[in-house]
């Protein structure tokens, strides 16, 4: 029977002779959509490490201490009237643990960290972070996407958007979450949001097969899956001829080719046993407390030395204890996530800049927000989306540099403020670009990362 109406889809396809639908086609499911773009001025970053601490760092315990909370433990913020996000606040409660000056620059780094402290140096340290939410979700989508609600692209996909991949066997996007669970939010903050699927995040596993089902079942010969994987591609493009706009059947069909491909490249970029005995102990590989990180650090040094454009790793699954959220006993809280990620983090610099990958790799270590000055249930600590710290190394930026202050009482970010859209145009800056030209369109609007705000924070650039 012969088709009487056209979908909207249809319908612009033809119009001008069916130009339109060869330019979007062209756009959406040619090779181009991940080729290798060249960024908007010269960069020093050519890829980005993303060490997200989820759950909410205490800035206080880790790389802002304040005496002052030493001074007047137990007594109230003046002026101030706290509303937690749960249970009663208590008095100011000062740090469990000391801290100590490290490096040329003097930076402050608690004993929770002394890993780390042994690399200040290399790190931009910025003490004057705040954030719109004080809820985990939100929060964690505006730090990953710059938005506080779920939908829009990642920064990871802004990345790749921006540069494509030099590497058409692996993903240029990859994601490590933990091993007790993902972040509240879940696959929305590494998603693509409005932007064509092969720009999201693709998950990869620590241990055993990078990507679940990433090789063919037992039986199936080479032959045999090539002949299968032609014939689904045949019945694919068939499919797509009718329907030129649809991105997500497009990318199907990249993700089966990608699949394919990665099949031996994947495995080889994650099989830790190529590196030395003494490389995985740098790591903490060997050490039952720091192992999962440890490999996943590794396995991003691997990803990027292969050219992945950004590789991010959640520290801290679940909820409350399994993640940094230290509602309570944040002494066993920090202690066991510090514990897990501090050897791990110190050897990825260490390894970095020993294989002269530092330059062109940014490390960004960061969560959605701090903790509160004050106690919750005795020993713990609320979340503070007011002033909370966050530091970056390598590719762009200015090692040994401390910018920024929160108050006396570490509650609220004070001198030289510095927010989300500030640190994405930042990191979009270390990769060449210019965050108000990196844009995509939709719904009538060129989207931004950055929204209509964000600054270049130039104090921390080498």
């Amino acid at each position: 029977m012969q088709q009487r109406f056209w979908s909207r889809r249809q319908l612009l396809n033809r119009v001008g002779g069916g130009f339109a639908g060869l330019a979007a086609n062209d756009l959406l499911h040619g090779a181009s959509l991940m080729s290798p773009r060249q960024p908007h001025f010269p960069a020093k970053a050519k890829a980005v490490i993303s060490i997200f601490c989820y759950g909410g760092v205490s800035h206080i315990d880790t790389f802002d201490p304040k005496p002052y909370l030493v001074k007047h433990a137990g007594e109230t913020i003046p002026g101030k009237n706290i509303t937690p996000s749960q249970g009663t606040p208590g008095g100011l409660m000062p740090s469990l643990w000391e801290t100590q000056k490290h490096g040329q620059c003097g930076m402050d780094v608690s004993t929770l960290f002394p890993h780390v402290a042994k690399h200040v140096d290399k790190l931009a340290l910025i003490r004057s972070m705040y954030s719109k939410s004080n809820d985990h979700a939100p929060a964690l989508y505006q730090m990953n996407t710059g938005f506080i609600q779920a939908g829009y692209p990642s920064m990871g996909s802004w990345a790749t958007y921006g540069l494509g991949t030099v590497n058409q066997n692996l993903p240029a996007f990859v994601v490590f979450s933990d091993p007790r669970g993902g972040p509240i939010g879940g696959a929305p903050n590494w998603g693509n949001g409005f932007m064509p699927a092969a720009y999201q995040g693709t998950q990869f596993r620590a241990t055993g097969d990078p990507i679940v089902d990433l090789k063919p079942p037992k039986g199936m010969d080479d032959a045999r899956q090539k002949r299968w994987l032609a014939f689904l591609q045949k019945l694919n493009e068939e499919h797509l001829e009718k329907n030129p706009q649809d991105n997500e059947l497009s990318a199907r069909i990249a993700s089966y080719e990608l699949a394919y491909q990665m099949q031996t490249e994947a495995s080889d970029a994650v099989d830790l046993n190529k590196e030395s005995a003494a490389t995985r102990e740098m790591y903490g590989i060997d050490n039952k407390n720091s192992e999962y990180v440890g490999r996943q650090a590794l396995m991003a040094r691997r990803l990027v030395e292969r050219g992945v454009r950004y590789v991010q790793i959640f520290s801290g699954g679940g909820n409350f204890q399994e993640s940094w959220d230290a509602h309570w006993d944040i002494r066993e809280n920090h202690g066991q996530h510090c514990a897990e990620t501090d050897k791990p983090i110190a050897g990825l610099l260490q390894d970095l800049e020993a294989r002269g990958l530092l330059d062109s790799t940014l490390v960004i270590w960061h969560g959605e927000f701090g903790r509160l000055p004050i106690s919750q249930r005795m020993d713990g600590r609320d979340h503070n989306p007011y002033g909370f710290s966050i530091w970056m190394a390598g590719g762009g930026v200015k090692g040994g540099t401390i910018i920024g202050s929160t108050d006396e009482f570490g509650l609220a970010a004070q001198e030289n403020k510095k927010s989300v859209n500030d640190v994405h145009a930042t990191v979009l800056h270390c990769l060449g670009f210019d965050h108000t030209r990196l844009t995509y369109p939709y719904n009538g609007r060129q989207m931004r990362l950055t929204d209509v705000e964000g600054e270049v924070i130039k104090e921390i650039l080498a």
